[in-house]
């Protein structure tokens, strides 16, 4: 494992590439102007103000949150954009399982609204599910909408599991797209860029594009985190993270190096005076990190305590190499905290490094 002191030189000379973002992002503004930004309505969440100490305060606006975080319509969209698969829930009228759901796995792309493009085999069971109910149905004996789920990658299995991870349902109304539709020829490039087999089968006559519109959008940020219905045209609009792509093999590198740093972080910057089980990340994007801290409660073993907290970054970042900077800068904070350095500065190290206690649970 990494200790802080490996790489303070490193941070410094990473923190002279922020020069550049200072001409994107002005970063005095106030909270109702950063707030400006995500003109979406916004979820309510309950959530606690920390401030490196052990001493805890209730946020005072909603704002705040919003200069650190995600809305959940940029969360929704940037799944939706990242994961280019997922499991298509059509209505089934086989024999012996009419009206029941029937699952596929589909390749997808998004086209400018967000909305999945899916390139289908006519002989293919869901698209004949499609035909028959959603396109040529009544819609009242049968639904004539279909579901595309879709969920982040687990990364490796040390990091992430199962349900930690980010994921979308999309209950949409389907249209065949003609030949002449105005994105054909977008949607036939993103199609041949995404998938690599789709040159060989998208002229077939046995082959179609069909377009899913969404009308519900149910998001989940994780196991025991976020869960909520997402507005679509809010989704519409809203713009997946510049880090979507690479956020996983930040995550994992962080949990796998910088253990020791994390744990530092989690004693000098969150306030976490309990016997740590596990730290780790589970999440970052180009307004922050997610860090779970558990706990042990008491001197039962099974006596456990979950916290989830949100460190945001000072500025919002525009690349993977200035989210690295943010990062080490908190552990540096955390690090010379914890060793009582001070730089002759007013501000003790990490105080101003903006975090949220965002959810908390506890298990017996």
């Amino acid at each position: 494992m990494k200790t802080i002191s490996t790489f303070i030189g490193t941070t410094m000379a990473l923190t002279g590439m922020l020069s550049s973002v200072q001409g994107f992002v002005n970063p005095s503004l106030s909270s109702r102007s950063l707030a400006s930004n995500h003109p979406a309505r916004r979820a309510t969440l309950a959530v606690v103000q920390v401030n490196g100490d052990s001493n805890a305060k209730t946020a005072e606006s909603e704002d705040y949150l919003w200069q650190i975080r995600l809305n959940v319509f940029e969360k929704a969209r940037t799944v939706a954009s990242v994961c280019t698969s997922g499991t298509l829930c059509t209505v089934s009228n086989h024999g012996g399982i009419e009206g029941a759901p029937f699952g596929s796995f589909v390749d997808y792309v998004l086209d400018d609204e967000g909305n999945p493009v899916l390139l289908m085999n006519e002989m293919s069971m869901h698209t004949i599910n499609i035909v028959e109910n959603a396109l040529n149905g009544d819609g009242e004996k049968v639904s004539d909408l279909v579901t595309l789920f879709t969920q982040l990658a687990n990364g490796s299995s040390a990091d992430k599991k199962g349900q930690d991870v980010g994921r979308c349902s999309l209950t949409c109304r389907v249209e065949k797209i003609a030949p002449t539709a105005p994105d054909m020829d977008i949607l036939r490039m993103r199609y041949s860029l995404t998938h690599a087999y789709a040159d060989q089968v998208m002229d077939s006559p046995k082959f179609a594009f069909y377009r899913l519109i969404p009308e519900k959008i149910y998001y989940v940020g994780g196991f025991g985190v976020m869960a909520k219905w997402v507005d679509v045209e809010d989704y519409k609009v809203a713009a997946p993270d510049i880090l979507a792509k690479e956020a996983n093999e930040i995550v994992t590198k962080l949990n796998r190096e910088y253990t020791n740093d994390l744990v530092l972080t989690a004693r000098h910057l969150l306030g976490v005076t309990s016997e740590l089980e596990d730290i780790r990340v589970t999440n970052v994007d180009r307004l922050g990190m997610d860090v779970r801290v558990t706990c042990k409660q008491g001197t039962r073993r099974n006596k456990l305590s979950t916290d989830e907290f949100r460190i945001g970054f000072r500025i919002p970042v525009i690349s993977v190499e200035d989210a690295k900077s943010e990062i080490l800068k908190v552990f540096q904070e955390a690090w010379e905290k914890g060793n009582e350095i001070n730089w002759g500065d007013e501000e003790e190290p990490g105080s101003t490094v903006p975090i949220l206690k965002i959810a908390a649970d506890s298990l017996e």
